[in-house]
């Protein structure tokens, strides 16, 4: 008896992975699945525009941060400059103050009038006659001799000659006066005016123009006795 011997039969080939696959791959995105990606897009949305705020309020505090920094320069310019412009205003008034005072040499253009007067025939009314005539033409700085001339200084006669506020000077006599040249040199040759006077007395004089005028000699003021600045609130 002769047997045969099947072969036996492979297993059919599993389906199950490929059927899945179609099936995952045909099947239609259920509700869940809809859910969860709206749910991962407001997220992403949230974070967003959580960033978003964050930018926009350290934008805001940096700004308000720089405009207070600005305001604060701008203040401390602004003071810086009103005290340098207080400051240069004292140093302009105390500038005034000493040139009219007498107390700082100055130069500037002016006048240089020189009086001869070999026979001694001058008096002190003429020299007060010649300094009211150069103050009345807007002399801003007077010397005569060396001495400086300011509101306190006095004119005498004297056997020797013109004391100026004590100090004896002789002729020649030599003024310098700055201001305006023109001015002074017409206010003093008026008719009946200084020069006149001085040439009425049988002395000469000769006036000469100059660009500039330096004016070296200063008065050593005294320290007032009874007279002190009234306070700034007047009490």
């Amino acid at each position: 008896m002769t047997m045969h011997e099947n072969p036996p039969a492979d297993d059919p080939p599993s389906e199950g992975g490929p059927r899945l696959r179609r099936l995952f791959l045909r099947r239609q995105p259920t509700v869940i699945h809809v859910l969860i990606v709206l749910l991962c897009i407001a997220l992403g949305f949230a974070v967003v525009l959580q960033v978003l705020d964050e930018l926009t309020t350290r934008n805001r505090e940096l700004t308000e941060e720089g405009n207070a920094l600005r305001r604060e320069l701008s203040e401390l310019e602004s003071g810086s400059s009103s005290r340098a412009a207080a400051q240069e205003a004292a140093a302009q008034q105390a500038r005034v103050q000493g040139i009219l005072a007498g107390v700082l040499p100055v130069e500037g253009p002016g006048l240089e009038v020189i009086v001869r007067d070999p026979d001694q025939q001058l008096s002190a009314s003429t020299f007060v006659t010649v300094l009211e005539e150069l103050r009345n033409a807007g002399a801003e700085a007077i010397e005569v001799n060396g001495q400086r001339i300011t509101a306190s200084s006095w004119f005498a006669t004297s056997s020797t000659g013109i004391l100026v506020s004590g100090t004896t000077i002789t002729q020649p006599y030599t003024w310098y006066a700055i201001g305006d040249p023109q001015t002074m040199a017409a206010a003093l040759d008026i008719p009946g005016g200084a020069l006149s006077s001085v040439r009425s007395s049988g002395a000469t004089s000769e006036v000469i123009h100059h660009e500039n005028v330096e004016i070296t000699s200063v008065r050593t003021l005294d320290r007032p006795e009874w007279a002190t600045p009234v306070p700034a609130d007047g009490s």
